[in-house]
């Protein structure tokens, strides 16, 4: 495997760790709430966007960057990759029959959100490794890395 292809997988962990934290944690809130699909996706995706800049943000902000430009840097470096993402992971949530329904006791809900998770990394690895071979997407946050 290239340099380009084991950063676009350590890009996409790195979304994928943002984005299933937020992606959980709404699906978890929303079903435990007894809300309907609609509402428990959107905040499932609203989280997932939360976390996913704030892990860009972090590291980025601790480099000595000012917060408007870190927020720069974050927004160029995950929006197209959590984007991607947070697509292929809810429609395969949504797609599954029974699983937005099941509970968070049941087999069958968490079966299907980590299966629509890995989905979304196999899909979204791609994207970011043409990203990157651009020098978009995570490679805007390479120069705050120490």
């Amino acid at each position: 495997m290239n340099q380009q292809w084991r950063t676009a997988v350590s890009a996409t962990l790195h979304c994928l760790t943002g984005c299933a934290i937020g992606e959980v944690l709404g699906m978890v809130i929303g079903t435990a709430l007894g809300w309907s699909a609609t509402p428990t996706v959107i905040l499932a995706i609203v989280l997932a966007f939360l976390f996913g800049y704030s892990l860009t943000l972090g590291p980025v902000l601790r480099a000595g960057v000012a917060f408007k430009a870190a927020l720069s840097v974050a927004l160029a470096a995950d929006t197209l990759s959590i984007t991607v993402m947070e697509i292929i992971d809810n429609a395969i949530i949504v797609a599954v029959p029974g699983a937005m329904e099941a509970g968070l006791a049941s087999v069958l809900f968490w079966a299907s959100l980590a299966f629509a998770l890995v989905v979304a990394f196999v899909v979204t690895v791609p994207v970011n490794k043409w990203l990157i071979g651009r020098g978009r997407g995570h490679a805007v946050v390479h120069k705050y890395h120490h």
